[in-house]
């Protein structure tokens, strides 16, 4: 990978107190990612529902992180979520493939990521040479508030009044207003 390969390829580890059971119940649930990693997902739209075991099932996504521009992507799944885990392909803003894993270690599931995506949104893809490093920091921010917000929403589904919300967007998205006629904007 050259400076100036808009490339990434990211390990990512959590650990959270579940089963693995717990953990696949919330990852293949993908209409919640909006409720339970509101930082990062903006919005999920599915798209196609994938046959019996989901295989093929895709959403488009709108993602976010520290840095102040949103993604817009594809998300399918590639191969059925199983007990060790599931894999997924991107298209759109992002274009690349992801892996996670699960393995369970005594009352917490070890989970990794392994994700090698190319920007493709064409400002980001120009400038990946030079804010290599500040778009790393943002994929590590943003699987930091996946780690804590996954941790909470387990704890939700077992005790919902007793857990504070998942942490929300670093900078608040407005909506855009039409303009009224014959305003100069």
């Amino acid at each position: 990978m050259s400076s100036r390969d808009p490339s990434y390829a990211f390990r990512t580890v959590w650990r959270v107190e579940a089963t693995i059971a717990e953990v696949r119940a919330v990852l293949s649930d993908s209409a919640s990612l909006t409720r339970w990693w509101p930082a990062v997902y903006l919005d999920v739209v599915p798209v196609a529902d994938g046959d019996a075991v989901g295989v093929g099932r895709t959403v488009e996504v709108s993602t976010t992180g520290w840095l102040p521009y949103t993604l817009r992507w594809t998300l399918r799944i590639t191969e059925t979520m199983t007990d060790s885990g599931f894999a997924l392909a991107a298209t759109g803003d992002l274009v690349g493939d992801g892996r996670w894993t699960f393995a369970q270690d005594g009352p917490e599931v070890v989970i990794t990521y392994d994700w090698r995506v190319a920007a493709a949104k064409p400002l980001l893809a120009r400038l990946s040479w030079l804010l290599r490093g500040a778009f790393s920091a943002n994929h590590r921010w943003a699987m930091a508030r996946g780690q804590q917000s996954l941790a909470l929403e387990l704890r939700r589904r077992r005790h919902p009044a007793a857990v504070p919300p998942p942490p929300g967007p670093t900078f608040r998205r407005r909506a855009r207003r039409p303009r009224a006629a014959g305003s100069a904007d």
